[in-house]
């Protein structure tokens, strides 16, 4: 058995550890953040510590059973959460980092609470290091790929979307995939609020400024974001 101080210091360390990988996400604005993945490790180290402790001298021969048995299903038990956080808009999938990131926050709660610290600390820096380093070195193989996102804010109308393919084609833009984000007041509206996103691949000397130009004329445009940049 373990004392109640060091059950206090790994609840404490389960808590802190998953409040770091939590707060990225919080500032990531993503749907699971700090308190969530708080919860998440926190109740994974208790689990682990009542699964290696917390059953001994029942039993048949007084051994607790098998302590990996209340332990593991944990690991399953997060994935629905995790699954809770993956949404769908066409044909992308959001979400998936988030639930991947509670899932080894689960993880690194058991590892605490089995007492492998350097184990969990490890864990938590690469874990963080592939939210945020390897964040930064994706955006840059992006822009080598010459990658772009652009978000559109117009007021939607018949043919919207056409135009603003057209002009793309004009640039020689191969366009990837399309979101369309309507929001509307009522069903019976016929011009309604969209935000239309691109996901684009630019050719060689691409020039940006001349295809914004034309496409600030499309009717309904309202404004433009490129690679998260407010064109005016």
């Amino acid at each position: 058995m373990i004392g109640t101080m060091e059950i206090g210091l790994r609840l404490a360390l389960a808590a802190f550890m998953g409040g770091v990988i939590g707060f990225e996400r919080e500032i990531s604005n993503r749907p699971a953040g700090f308190r969530t993945h708080i919860l998440v490790t926190l109740g994974s180290c208790l689990i682990m510590i009542l699964s290696a402790y917390g059953f001994h001298g029942l039993g048949p021969d007084g051994s607790g059973g098998e302590p990996a048995r209340l332990a593991a299903q944990v690991v399953s038990g997060i994935g629905f959460l995790g699954a809770g956080t993956i949404l769908r808009e066409g044909t992308n999938v959001r979400g998936l980092t988030t639930a991947a990131s509670i899932w080894i926050s689960g993880g690194i709660g058991l590892a605490i609470g089995l007492g492998y610290y350097a184990a969990a600390s490890f864990t938590t820096f690469l874990a963080l290091f592939s939210l945020m380093g390897l964040k930064a070195l994706e955006g840059k193989i992006y822009k080598i790929k010459r990658f772009s996102q652009v978000r559109f804010k117009a007021v939607g109308r018949p043919g919207l979307v056409g135009e603003i393919g057209t002009i793309f084609g004009k640039y020689q833009i191969n366009i990837k995939n399309i979101i369309v984000d309507q929001k509307s007041y009522s069903d019976e509206e016929i011009e309604k609020d969209l935000e239309i996103t691109f996901f684009i691949r630019t050719p060689k000397n691409f020039k940006r400024s001349a295809c914004y130009a034309e496409l600030k004329k499309i009717k309904g445009v309202e404004s433009i974001i490129w690679d998260e940049e407010e064109l005016t």
